[in-house]
């Protein structure tokens, strides 16, 4: 299992587009995956499911936690980082 913290800088947040292009990458691994909103203590999500990722409600500037545990969780979690400090389809905020 490997977990991280990020800060998500995109202007929407995981909201409509860039949560979908989240939920389509954790996807395309097999490991099990999970986010969760740490501004909002909320509970983690699986990070495949489009409701899931939208109902942690994670704005512009606020930490999320993610989880992966299975055979390829390196490569999921290294894609997931990369996706999101690189602005998640959209310009990343400085902070």
């Amino acid at each position: 299992m490997v977990q991280t913290q990020l800060v998500v800088r995109n202007p929407s947040g995981l909201h409509a587009r860039p949560a979908a292009l989240f939920v389509r990458t954790a996807a395309g691994f097999g490991a099990r995956v999970t986010v969760r909103n740490l501004d909002r203590d909320s509970s983690a999500a699986d990070a495949k499911s489009i409701l899931g990722v939208l109902a942690q409600g994670v704005g512009s500037g606020q930490r999320i936690e993610v989880v992966a545990d299975g055979p390829d969780e390196e490569a999921a979690m290294a894609a997931l980082v990369e996706l999101v400090e690189g602005g998640i389809g959209e310009t990343a905020e400085a902070g």
